[in-house]
């Protein structure tokens, strides 16, 4: 009686084990949005780099958790963002900004440890994307006048993430995600300009 008894109580705990770890393994679905910081990096002709300021822009999106091994995904996406950059200038004592905005659809294809920390998880990602322009638009705005015209930035890009957070046991994650550019996006041959800049997301997975 008293082996049964063991065995049963052995097997119980086997199972829940093995559910537990098999509910930590499921692929899981997330949705995410937040802000970006992003830029234009390059350079002219002459040499000298490129002077831009930052523009606030925003992405939106879902991706995929893939378990690859334990505490490692695979973590496939895709994203809406708006990137580009901004200048602003003075003349004859009027402020005058530059905008350059380009949106983009984006495949991350991202390798991510998640360890548990607390009640959660910490998050470290990397990885490639790949994304196409699908719009952009050059906005000139003062103080009396504003003018928008559409421009020609080649479309596709590619480069690097990585981005660390924090995923609670609710399923909420918070997270900070930096961006490399690779390729030249600009189609004039006087100057050069690549895709860089930061942004934080604040997102739920199922």
């Amino acid at each position: 009686m008293k082996n049964r008894l063991v065995s049963i109580v052995l097997i119980l705990v086997f199972s829940a084990s093995f559910a537990i770890a098999q509910e930590k393994s499921k692929t899981s679905f997330g949705i995410l949005g937040g802000v970006n910081f992003q830029n234009l990096n390059g350079k002219l002709s002459s040499g000298d780099k490129l002077k831009n300021d930052m523009l606030l822009g925003f992405h939106g999106g879902v991706n995929l958790q893939i378990p690859i091994a334990p505490e490692f995904y695979f973590q496939p996406g895709l994203m809406y963002a708006v990137k580009g950059a901004k200048n602003t200038t003075t003349i004859l004592g009027s402020e005058i900004t530059d905008e350059i905005k380009l949106n983009y659809i984006e495949m991350p294809l991202n390798l991510v440890y998640k360890g548990a920390l607390g009640n959660g998880f910490i998050l470290l990602g990397f990885g490639p994307y790949v994304a196409y322009g699908i719009s952009g638009k050059q906005v000139i705005q003062g103080k009396s006048f504003s003018y928008e015209r559409g421009v020609d930035y080649n479309a596709f890009d590619a480069g690097a993430n990585i981005f660390f957070g924090y995923e609670m046991a609710s399923g909420i994650f918070l997270q900070l995600d930096t961006q490399f550019g690779m390729p030249d996006i600009d189609p004039n041959e006087n100057r050069t300009a690549k895709n860089t800049g930061f942004g934080l997301s604040l997102g739920y997975r199922f």
